[in-house]
């Protein structure tokens, strides 16, 4: 594959820790195999994403790193898991059934709420499966990537999933990656052919309201299903840099969130935007929608910010390290994610942490 920075929030992280942003395809596919690194202190690890299942809650981050939560986000455990690769983003489909993404195109799935995770899939297989894909089609320009896909080794991360039920997931990530289960994660079949993605360009966030399908990414990229993922068209875009976060927090909404600030809103399936004021040029890393439908960004410079009357707006609440993650919780609190770990933010600002256990 043609190098070209890869501006996502889980690897703006990564360097923010010190950590490489795209580990050698040797050391990834070692890291593939090997188990999740055994952390001392779980609330102050490098945390990504979370996600909740059914009452608990659920977080994933560096080196394959998985907590659970069972107390509303204020204490935290950790959970074996089967690869010790970056996981960037989760999401469940019911108490019980849910799955995790991260890089070397690794996909964990848990049947029992995130108490155990079995592998389901990885880069060394996605290649395989995109190169079935090239030679069924006949395309010649598709074949030679999924080649050179095959060749680069499993060094292309995932970073953002859609889970519709039990079975059926669908997970995207670096230079147009786009796969699709129906059966739990037992087989796979690349998207890669409904996309309108000639460039490859990096896919950071997919999102659902009905049966329509947003995939926001680089360079402005967004693509939108009518019919439930079946075919995709792209829509103008009113930007031209990354977006790394989407919401449709309505019918007919989309609020798409990324580089520099930058959030737009369409009321129109995209026909239309109009830019969202922020109260600084800062990298919008993750979103979240609260139960009474309101939207929540974080950024690069701690802040979490209220969607309301068409603008940005602080919360409430003390300094923050640079987020990457943020999630609504039932109780009305928020859950932060950073670099410093996992920090609850109830109405009156950030909650004192409970001990780890």
């Amino acid at each position: 594959m043609k190098p070209r920075q890869l501006l996502a929030p889980a690897l703006l992280v990564a360097w923010a820790a010190g950590l490489p942003a795209v580990a050698a395809p040797a050391a990834v596919g070692d890291a593939l195999d090997r188990p999740a690194l055994v952390v001392r202190d779980p609330s102050h690890a490098v945390l990504l994403a979370a996600a909740q299942a059914g009452s608990r809650v659920v977080a994933v981050g560096e080196r394959g790193i998985v907590l659970g939560s069972d107390d509303a986000a204020r204490s935290w455990r950790q959970v074996p898991a089967p690869a010790s690769v970056s996981l960037t983003a989760l999401r469940f489909a019911d108490a019980m059934h849910g799955f995790v993404v991260g890089h070397g195109g690794v996909v964990l799935a848990t049947v029992d709420g995130g108490q155990s995770w079995t592998k389901k899939l990885d880069g060394r297989r996605i290649a395989q499966l995109e190169l079935e894909a090239a030679r069924h089609s006949g395309n010649a320009a598709a074949l030679k990537a999924a080649e050179r896909l095959v060749a680069d080794g499993p060094d292309k991360p995932l970073l953002d999933l859609l889970v519709l039920d039990a079975r059926r997931a669908i997970v995207v990530g670096a230079y147009g990656i786009a796969l699709a289960t129906e059966d739990g994660g037992t087989t796979w079949s690349s998207w890669r052919s409904r996309l309108d993605n000639p460039k490859e360009l990096h896919l950071y966030a997919v999102r659902r309201r009905g049966d329509n399908v947003v995939i926001a990414g680089e360079q402005g990229l967004l693509l939108m299903s009518d019919d439930g993922g079946t075919s995709f068209r792209r829509l103008a875009s009113p930007y031209k840099g990354s977006f790394f976060t989407a919401e449709l927090p309505a019918d007919g909404e989309i609020v798409v969130a990324g580089l520099r600030g930058n959030v737009w809103r369409s009321t129109d399936a995209g026909a239309h935007w109009t830019q969202v004021a922020s109260p600084v040029p800062v990298s919008i890393t993750a979103s979240a929608q609260r139960a009474d439908g309101a939207l929540v960004f974080v950024n690069q410079a701690g802040m979490v910010l209220g969607l309301t009357d068409g603008l940005l707006r602080p919360l409430p609440g003390g300094p923050l390290p640079p987020l990457n993650g943020v999630l609504a919780l039932p109780d009305g609190a928020l859950l932060a994610l950073s670099v410093h770990g996992a920090r609850r933010l109830d109405a009156g600002g950030p909650a004192p942490q409970g001990p780890a256990r």
